[in-house]
């Protein structure tokens, strides 16, 4: 109780941090006018905490299974040698191969109905700021966190069965989370070719757009966008999108948004589907 009682009060100072840096930027540089209060704001804020709280809670398990069994069929000499490259490059290797793990499950999550009835919780947002962030079902975070790791413990990038805690995972996660809120917030920035190497808003504005079916599915990468370029999703015109959210019905309450994709409608929309990989 204590250990979870420091981390909310953790959280609560990064958000007031984060709070600081981000409500000042959207105000002065401002893409769409909009309230700090809006609407959903404090289903955003539950979600902040739930999606920092409860995945690394419910991770645990699976995480240590998925390191076993990949220990039990590699060789440990590769692990040796892995685990004995310089740090830097380490964790450069883990952040291509978490966020190309990271991708997948983001498109996967498009694609597949009982993957999209927990992810379109997330793109329910008709309003994006930086808080926007945090709004993701916990069954979404789950997956892609499992999707992102799985990569680095495969490649010996990671080593959870160390003695020693080790820190690459760790970065790896914080330096995904921290610019996940940089590239949801209401700025109207651009950066020229630096949008080719590393997302940005106006990149990943263009992955909520509700603008026309054309455009839709595309610039999954939360943080390398050629990626997206190698397998044919980027998308990236000189101009914002002009709408945001999604035609797929969401419930307005937070009960019903952490419900209704197990017991409600999306579990309904799911079970109606045909195929399980859609058209696109």
């Amino acid at each position: 109780m204590r250990t979870f009682g420091l981390e909310f009060i953790r959280l609560c100072l990064w958000l007031a941090v984060l709070a600081a840096i981000f409500i000042p930027l959207e105000k002065l540089w401002g893409l769409h006018r909009q309230k700090v209060f809006r609407k959903a704001l404090g289903a955003d804020l539950v979600y902040y905490f739930s999606a920092n709280l409860l995945p690394r809670l419910v991770l645990v398990l699976p995480m240590s299974m998925a390191a076993a069994a990949l220990h039990r069929v590699t060789p440990s000499a590769f692990y040796d040698w892995t685990a004995g490259l310089p740090a830097a490059i380490r964790i450069g290797l883990a952040l291509i191969a978490g966020e190309i793990g990271a991708y997948w499950a983001h498109r996967w999550s498009h694609r597949i109905p009982l993957l999209w009835r927990f992810h379109a919780v997330h793109h329910s947002a008709e309003e994006l700021d930086w808080l926007v962030n945090s709004r993701a079902h916990p069954v979404d975070i789950l997956f892609t966190r499992l999707c992102t790791m799985i990569p680095m413990y495969a490649l010996g990038l990671a080593q959870p069965l160390a003695r020693n805690v080790d820190l690459v995972p760790v970065l790896v996660t914080i330096v995904g989370t921290l610019w996940g809120f940089f590239i949801h917030a209401n700025v109207n920035w651009r950066f020229g070719w630096l949008e080719w190497i590393v997302s940005t808003p106006a990149f990943h504005h263009w992955h909520h757009t509700n603008d026309s079916p054309e455009v839709l599915d595309r610039n999954y990468a939360s943080l390398l966008p050629w990626i997206d370029k190698c397998f044919g999703t980027f998308y990236l015109p000189p101009r914002y999108p002009e709408r945001y959210g999604t035609d797929t019905p969401v419930a307005e309450d937070l009960a019903g948004q952490f419900l209704d994709p197990i017991f409600g409608a999306g579990a309904k929309a799911v079970r109606d589907a045909s195929p399980i990989f859609p058209d696109s």
